[in-house]
């Protein structure tokens, strides 16, 4: 029969459907989208619990290349960052587009991810990423002026 047995080509799934325990430090690091929204400062409404993102980028950010200036430090350097490896059961304030988010929830990457791709500026031909909208945090006075309405893309 046609289709069946050995006639079949075996697809080999992609590492990045393993569970994210299973991730290896280069695999982890991989999944990254580069969107760099991770990397915007967040509020919480203290009556709701609410997330507000901001589009006042972490100062170590490159807003044009959306990677960390000095990502190896960043934590030492930002005590707020946090290092979403530690805690990536309670992903819920990062972005719907998120690989790790998406991934803890068990759900594919989307068209437009990199590793999808196969493009790393894929993410900001789709729109995706901080590029065009964030403005670096040493530029604000007041986080508050600077929440985001409509933070996830359609």
């Amino acid at each position: 029969m046609p289709g069946h047995g050995r006639d079949c080509p075996r697809v080999n799934e992609p590492w990045w459907i393993k569970p994210l325990s299973k991730l290896d430090d280069r695999e982890w690091e991989a999944l990254c989208d580069g969107c760099a929204r991770c990397c915007l400062n967040k509020l919480e409404d203290e009556d709701t619990g609410e997330i507000l993102h901001t589009r006042a980028a972490c100062r170590l950010l490159d807003i044009e290349t959306c990677r960390g200036t000095r990502y190896a430090d960043r934590q030492r350097e930002v005590p707020t960052c946090m290092d979403l490896r530690q805690d990536f059961q309670h992903f819920h304030w990062l972005p719907a587009t998120c690989a790790y988010r998406l991934r803890s929830e068990g759900r594919p990457l989307p068209n437009w991810h990199p590793l999808v791709t196969g493009c790393a500026d894929s993410v900001h031909q789709a729109d995706i990423s901080v590029r065009h909208f964030a403005i670096s945090e040493l530029m604000v006075d007041d986080l508050e002026d600077e929440v985001i309405q409509d933070f996830d893309p359609p």
